[in-house]
């Protein structure tokens, strides 16, 4: 199969993309807000007689599928589905069980679920999420998976900083994941911004390469290292009330005080990849420079989500034809 479909739909957000397995160039791109959350309650919220869950989602899925095939010209029929992130929760297409930690590298012992679906035509290859003790994630494991180029095959304990709503640190070590944590930095960033009275002291929409907003951040990391995470974000109103910091800079400067938070305690003695995106690397390369900790490697967190469910698509791919 020379294409296949790579579906990430998250919480909030979902996005499908046709990619050419080849070379891993994604040929066209639709993003919308139709998240595991928004579809499980409209599915949630239908009148009369009530479709089933999974035939639900499948037509929401046969809908992107409809409208990818017109923006990019090409007859999509028979293209396999590859679904990371919340599909495969308990409010998503269909719940798969966590696997526990350790997990390899190469994919070879997650747990993925091949299934074909009444009224599409494309085999639906379903990843599951992880687990811990006291700890879960799903979609992030299909990122790990797209690291694995970038990691050289050491042996030694390496770090995956993957931020986002809720960021995760991922050690892993002999080509294994064997530890991680989540972390609350971005939603708690979004409430303290659009919920409390912090609200009133900062201002989105300034250019994170601003040298104002980037001394404010670099301000914000410190002043987390040196004080209680909840006396440290009051201080963005006391930055308005006392100092005139402007809002703009001050919505950098509470950043900074919840990823230096975030990355506190991180030793500069192990290898960091850090997974993100263009709204996110730069903000945490500079924290951590302020922390003194080096940054090894960085991984755009798309690049790694379609490398690692086409490993899992190889995979699969393979297993099906013996």
């Amino acid at each position: 199969m020379e294409k296949f479909l790579s579906c990430d739909w998250g919480t909030s957000r979902f996005r499908l993309r046709l990619v050419q397995v080849a070379d891993l160039r994604v040929l066209a791109t639709i993003t919308h807000g139709r998240g595991i959350v928004d579809t499980f309650n409209s599915w949630k919220a239908q009148k009369g007689q009530r479709s089933s869950r999974k035939a639900f989602y499948v037509n929401v899925l046969k809908e992107a599928v409809t409208e990818l095939s017109q923006k990019s010209g090409i007859t999509l029929d028979g293209i396999p589905i590859v679904l990371s992130g919340m599909a495969s929760a308990t409010v998503g297409l269909a719940e798969l069980p966590y696997k526990m930690l350790p997990f390899r590298l190469d994919g070879t012992d997650l747990l993925v679920e091949t299934m074909d679906a009444q009224g599409l035509e494309h085999r639906l290859i379903l990843i599951s999420g992880v687990k811990t003790d006291r700890d879960v994630m799903r979609g992030e494991e299909t990122k790990v998976l797209g690291c694995a180029s970038v990691l050289d095959g050491r042996e030694e304990k390496q770090l995956l900083i993957l931020p986002g709503t809720h960021p995760k640190h991922i050690w892993v070590m002999g080509g294994q994941a064997m530890a991680f944590e989540t972390y609350m930095t971005g939603e708690f960033f979004e409430l303290l911004t659009r919920h409390s009275i912090l609200s009133a002291s900062v201002t989105a929409g300034a250019d994170v390469s601003d040298s104002m907003s980037r001394d404010y951040f670099r301000e914000g990391v410190r002043t987390s290292q040196s004080f209680d995470l909840l006396h440290a974000a009051f201080m963005t109103r006391t930055n308005e009330v006392l100092r005139h910091v402007p809002k703009a800079a001050n919505f950098y400067y509470l950043s900074g005080v919840l990823i230096g938070a975030e990355l506190r305690g991180i030793s500069a003695d192990v290898p960091i990849c850090l997974v993100g995106g263009p709204k996110h690397n730069p903000l945490y390369e500079w924290a951590l420079s302020e922390l003194g900790v080096p940054v090894a490697k960085t991984m755009d967190a798309d690049e790694a989500l379609i490398k690692g469910q086409q490993l899992i698509f190889s995979a699969q791919n393979f297993i099906n034809q013996l």
